[in-house]
């Protein structure tokens, strides 16, 4: 991943942003769109590009493109660097590999003991029961 190259393909663009806050609201754009087309991106791998596209598959628009918006704060200049934050950290839980996970046997002590607490509940039930019920 090319950081320089990633933060030139970035695309921003300020909307108004909607909920309560009056007058400002109205005439204030603050609303930070931020848009990234990860399929046209020259920043990343094939391969790093085909892990992103899986990994962010919910989140990716048909063409590829990811959207991400941040209206937080009343602050334009703010809400591009918390947007730009949550971009960064998307794509890098998202480049991360899962580590393969190895099948373990399930110890002999842990069954002994599953199977030891099994028969204490199962006579702690037996000698709550009344006599002559058999």
């Amino acid at each position: 991943m090319q950081k320089e190259i990633l933060f030139a393909e970035l695309r921003y663009k300020a909307v108004r942003s909607s909920g309560a806050g009056g007058q400002h609201v109205n005439k204030v754009a603050t609303k930070i769109q931020l848009v990234f087309d990860v399929a046209d991106s020259m920043a990343f791998t094939d391969d790093e590009k085909t892990r992103l596209m899986a990994k962010l598959e919910s989140r990716l628009t048909k063409e590829g493109v990811l959207l991400l918006s941040c209206g937080e704060s009343r602050s334009q200049l703010k809400n591009k660097e918390i947007v730009t934050t949550r971009f960064l950290s998307l794509i890098q839980q998202a480049m991360q590999v899962e580590k393969e996970r190895k099948a373990t046997r399930i110890p002999h002590a842990a069954v002994k003991k599953r199977i030891q607490n099994k028969r204490f509940q199962a006579q702690k039930k037996e000698s709550r029961r009344k006599p002559g019920m058999e």
